[in-house]
């Protein structure tokens, strides 16, 4: 059962991480890529407020969700307007209108934002994570997990 379990953790990852050419502007695309990663932005806030603020990466839940997010910000940074508009109902219903027509406008802006950061060191430790079934180390100092992780707490934080 626990084998079935990251099997699926894996194969989850790789779809979530793989090409981002796989999302087209197609509305029920964008709004289950926004459905998704307004989940796992709730899941990391749930995460965030039970640790004193801190994401936690050793869990192999909240790399798959710093993926997800990951993979949201790079979904949203070039798309069309109608794409993002689907992409926008998808967050708020994926995050239970814990994102709501109040802060959706901020959340993609931080979205927006953390594109533009190197994510690769947690984009690559959530990969390796899924498919071992085990946390592979992540230091603050590698490349881009400061700010990764500065700019998702940011996100986290529209969420109060």
């Amino acid at each position: 059962m626990k084998i079935l379990k990251h099997l699926a953790a894996a194969v989850a990852v790789i779809a979530l991480l793989s090409s981002c050419s796989i999302l087209k502007s197609v509305a029920t695309n964008a709004l289950t890529a926004g459905s998704n990663t307004g989940a796992a932005i709730t899941d990391l806030a749930t995460e965030a407020l039970s640790s004193a603020g801190k994401i936690d990466l050793g869990s192999i839940t909240n790399l798959i969700n710093l993926g997800q997010v990951i993979r949201g910000a790079k979904t949203v940074s070039s798309a069309s307007t109608s794409f993002l508009e689907s992409f926008t109902n998808g967050l708020i219903k994926g995050s239970a209108n814990k994102i709501n027509n109040s802060n959706v406008a901020n959340v993609i802006s931080g979205l927006k934002t953390l594109n533009g950061l190197d994510t690769s060191s947690l984009k690559n430790a959530a990969l390796k994570a899924a498919m071992s079934g085990a946390v592979s180390a992540v230091s603050n100092n590698a490349p881009g997990v400061t700010e990764t992780l500065s700019q998702v707490n940011s996100i986290l934080g529209l969420l109060k």
